[in-house]
């Protein structure tokens, strides 16, 4: 039995989707695909005979290393790429020697690991993407279903003004499409490949090529780089960076940023749910399954559990996130400490997202709306919620000042004799010869005054529409 990381304080993400692409395994697996990968993509420019470059792919599988030993080596060099390099060119070696010459060729330790953290990261983005477009598609449905569905606003934790549930899901859907778009954005041009050598001038690069192709393009510093970068980013699905970014750690800063803002609208979502789903709430309740939600002391409790996992993670990525963001602050060619500070923040961020997008599809699919309840809600007040339209009604007829005072006068005598609103106000003789009875309590509807929600719902529907095309 190992005490080796499983999850067990990190339910959030314990045996979702995510795990496999961010654990240690997978990132063994990014190092030597990008070991592997430069080799090829020099192989490409005629710089390694292509019969090494494809015995070091073959070599470079993941499976075949010892795991711990290979990060408690990491000890002596501060750095797991040292011993994964020794290690890979041992194997090289024994199937074939020559090739082994070829190994991590003019390359750098933070090359290989930079290399390998976007590699992770473009694996991760698309198992979170992947969720989000599902939770994306359940609020959709969630949003179009009750667009017309009354529900109280609330402010401040009190009854503001009505709205419907319909425009509070598409709040929850706006905030998933802009995450979308973010990460989406990382996805198409934000993660590079990393090619600097030891201080970032491709100097061992570039001599290597000299000595393996002295007619070659490393005659030329600026065409050797834009071959060199184009083909191993190539090799990789990478983006192509302009330079070495071994101290400007803007596409991990970025990263996190992006994984920030999708934990927060993640768990606005949480939030929202944990508190309409209160005892005395009642307006919406996950979807159930056994076991979930149980207490270990109180057998009545059915505890919002799918919320509680995707707001742990939301209050945890910010605090990550700052740690990785710190790393810009990187000196000299190399940090002693800086880099490496960022490693465990930047994939506990991968996690912990993947994790809360991987729950938020599931509760939001399954997400139960108790729209009578919502109903039995928006009336606690009497006519109260709706005392800001009593308020512009009668302004011009009273003057926006006499009416607001009028409306708040009624509504403190609502509010102690629990008489109606509209009956209050009938008895202001200015209102009674200019509204009658019922239409002072038509007013006074609250189902009656959503204002524009349901045309705000349809604009983020046809932004979902937009970006989430059906499949």
């Amino acid at each position: 039995m190992t005490d080796l990381d499983s999850g067990l304080l990190s339910p959030v993400r314990a045996g979702t989707p995510i795990e496999p692409v961010t654990g240690d395994l997978a990132w063994l697996q990014a190092m030597l695909d990008a070991e592997t990968a430069l080799a090829r993509a020099q192989a490409r420019m005629g710089l390694v005979p292509p019969a090494a470059a494809e015995t070091i792919t073959k070599t470079g599988r993941a499976g075949e290393f010892d795991l711990r030993a290979l990060a408690e080596a990491a000890r002596g060099a501060a750095n797991p790429v040292v011993g994964v390099v020794q290690a890979l060119t041992a194997a090289v070696a024994d199937a074939d020697p020559a090739a082994a010459d070829y190994v991590h060729r003019g390359s750098t330790s933070q090359d290989v690991l930079d290399t390998a953290t976007m590699l992770v990261a473009a694996r991760a983005l698309q198992v979170i993407t992947a969720d989000l477009e599902r939770t994306a598609d359940a609020l959709a449905v969630l949003a179009a279903e009750h667009r017309d569905t009354p529900a109280a606003g609330r402010t401040l934790t009190q009854h503001a003004v009505p709205t419907t549930f319909g425009l509070k899901a598409a709040g929850w859907l706006q905030g998933v499409l802009d995450a979308l778009e973010r990460l989406r954005a990382l996805q198409r041009g934000g993660l590079p490949v990393e090619l600097g050598g030891a201080a970032g001038t491709l100097a061992g690069y570039l001599e290597y090529a000299r000595i393996d192709a002295p007619d070659g393009a490393a005659g030329d510093p600026a065409r050797y780089v834009a071959e060199l970068f184009g083909a191993y980013a190539d090799e990789l699905g990478l983006a192509v960076p302009v330079a070495p970014w071994h101290t400007a750690r803007t596409p991990l800063a970025d990263l996190a940023a992006a994984l920030t803002l999708t934990s927060g609208v993640l768990g606005k979502i949480a939030v929202d749910v944990q508190s309409l789903s209160r005892t005395e709430v009642a307006e919406v309740s996950e979807p159930s399954a056994p076991g979930r939600g149980v207490s270990s002391a109180m057998p009545q409790k059915v505890n919002p559990v799918l919320a509680t996992l995707i707001r742990s993670a939301a209050a945890q990525v910010p605090l990550l996130a700052v740690g990785v963001a710190q790393a810009l602050l990187a000196e000299d060619e190399r940090p002693a400490g800086a880099w490496h500070a960022e490693w465990q923040p930047l994939r506990e961020c991968l996690r912990l997202v993947g994790g809360a997008a991987h729950t938020a599809a599931e509760l939001t699919a399954g997400l139960r709306v108790d729209a009578d309840r919502m109903a039995h809600n928006l009336r606690l007040t009497g006519a109260l919620i709706v005392a800001e339209r009593l308020a512009a009604v009668l302004a011009p007829v009273l003057g926006k000042a006499a009416a607001k005072a009028v409306v708040t006068r009624a509504c403190l005598e609502s509010a102690a004799s629990g008489r109606p609103l509209g009956e209050l106000l009938s008895r202001e003789p200015e209102i009674a010869a200019r509204f009658t009875r019922a239409e002072l309590d038509s007013f006074a509807d609250p189902a009656r005054y959503t204002g524009a929600a349901g045309a705000l719902v349809d604009r983020v529907l046809a932004r979902h529409r937009e970006l989430v095309p059906a499949r």
